[in-house]
């Protein structure tokens, strides 16, 4: 298999960078999954035979498959027999005989997964920032200093309750520790605004660090920064982060502040390792 890769990898005329892309969760290339899931669908319809572990070989009816010259091989191809039939549709939601195949599905059952995942993430975060928009200005500042202390600043909610405080205008801001030991600190924002923050605030917000003698900075807002917003703290001294409102949902998705998990999947595969014998 892996000499089949690099074979395939070079026939496709794959970049590096096409090969090492990876599945977000489980850090699986797609380019390994996908050549797996090949071999294993050639195998279930009787075309490749495993002689080993990472070891295949083309049988009789692989040959006759090779034979056909068919522009691609597909799903349909291999619907003719059985044994693939009985194997494919007992992966598929639902195995009624009149409705024949389902349509095929041009990804692996992981990229499935992953793309199922990232619908129910984007929707979550969608909820979760609109939320975070129509919540009060207290909730919202209590929201942010729970984060804070969940991403490890500010040592504890008690010391950056204390530290960060109303800014007035619907937000907070104040300094808090970058670490729990306060080795070094951190000027913090947080505003709720509606509509693009643009350079002037962040510039205002790299020039307010001076007076409370912080070198590095976060400012989030529930919006978004303009491009040109984004591009004045790459030209500056002073090491600022930026977290727009989409950010703001992930990293609270992340560090589970008002989310909770819903359902827990296990995604296991065999371990060779095991029917090794010697």
């Amino acid at each position: 298999m892996a000499e089949l890769r690099g074979r395939i990898a070079a026939d496709l005329e794959l970049t590096p960078e096409d090969v090492a892309q990876k599945f977000p969760r489980s850090g699986e290339t797609v380019f390994a999954n996908r050549t797996a899931w090949g071999a294993t669908y050639l195998n279930k319809a009787g075309a490749l035979e495993r002689i080993k572990r990472g070891v295949v070989k083309i049988t009789e009816r692989g040959r006759e498959l090779l034979a056909l010259n068919l522009p691609r091989l597909t799903i349909q191809n291999l619907s003719k027999y059985p044994e693939f039939v009985a194997y494919y549709k007992g992966t598929q939601d639902g195995d009624d005989e009149e409705q024949g195949m389902k349509p095929e599905k041009t990804q692996t059952p992981e990229e499935q997964l992953a793309g199922a995942y990232k619908v129910l993430r984007d929707s979550l975060a969608n909820d979760v920032l609109e939320t975070v928009k129509k919540a009060s200005p207290t909730f919202f500042e209590e929201l942010v200093i729970d984060l804070l202390v969940a991403m490890g600043y500010g040592g504890s909610v008690e010391d950056a309750g204390k530290a960060v405080g109303k800014s007035g205008d619907g937000g907070i801001d104040g300094i808090i520790k970058e670490d729990k030991l306060g080795l070094d600190v951190v000027y913090v924002q947080a505003k709720r605004w509606s509509n693009s923050v643009g350079r002037p605030v962040v510039q205002a917000f790299a020039g307010s660090l001076e007076g409370v003698r912080a070198r590095k900075g976060v400012l989030i807002t529930t919006s978004y920064f303009s491009q040109d917003a984004l591009d004045y703290i790459h030209k500056i001294e002073k090491r600022i982060v930026l977290i727009d409102g989409q950010q703001l949902a992930d990293l609270m998705i992340d560090h589970d502040i008002g989310v909770n998990v819903s359902v827990t999947y296990k995604v296991k595969r065999l371990d060779s390792d095991y029917f090794e014998e010697s």
